[in-house]
């Protein structure tokens, strides 16, 4: 039997990332004793692509880039995007499995996405393989999907969204307190979100 990783997969649009993503990642990395935490950018996030078309995944990824560059254990990675089409964490974990060896993974999600878990792409063989840290997120009771290999971890409570970046930075108002620096210049240098 291999040894459970010491890797955290943490998922997601990022449109934009923003002060929240990185706090809950350093969070769980510490919390965890976790190496890496793996920013995850999904080329085509299924679950969210019906209702609204997300930025471009370049962008997307050049943001968490950014926002994770110079944190020690925090990586943006690029699978998703780089395998193309629908992103499904179980592909993920297939791909972290064979190509880096890493198994037994924590895949990290907010409180409003934990009890969703049971509708992802192979629910069941996903439950066999990966571990799950919920992060409590304000306004979401925090509750440990059953089943699952889950723990509950509590996270710095920021009250920030991208959907709400989204709509400040559509009507022109500031928010300098939610978006790293590099993130806000790159939404300005390509144009995002006006």
């Amino acid at each position: 039997m291999t040894a459970p990783s010491s890797v955290g997969i943490f998922g997601g649009t990022f449109d934009p990332p923003h002060v929240g993503h990185v706090a809950a990642a350093e969070r769980c990395r510490r919390a965890l004793g976790l190496e890496r935490v793996l920013l995850v950018v999904a080329n085509d996030p299924w679950q969210k692509s019906v209702t609204r078309m997300p930025s471009p995944a370049s962008d997307r990824l050049a943001m968490v880039e950014a926002c994770v560059a110079g944190r020690a254990g925090l990586e943006a990675c690029a699978l998703e995007i780089e395998r193309g089409g629908p992103s499904y964490t179980i592909d993920t974990v297939d791909e972290l499995e064979s190509r880096h060896g890493i198994v037994d993974p924590w895949v990290i999600v907010g409180a409003d996405l934990a009890m969703t878990l049971d509708t992802w792409e192979r629910a069941d063989e996903l439950r066999q393989r990966v571990r799950v840290a919920v992060m409590s997120r304000p306004g979401s009771p925090l509750h440990l999907p059953e089943g699952w290999r889950a723990v509950a971890l509590e996270s710095d409570e920021l009250n920030v969204s991208s959907s709400g970046i989204r709509a400040a930075l559509h009507e022109g108002r500031s928010v300098a307190d939610e978006v790293p620096p590099e993130v806000m210049q790159h939404v300005v240098d390509r144009g995002l979100y006006a």
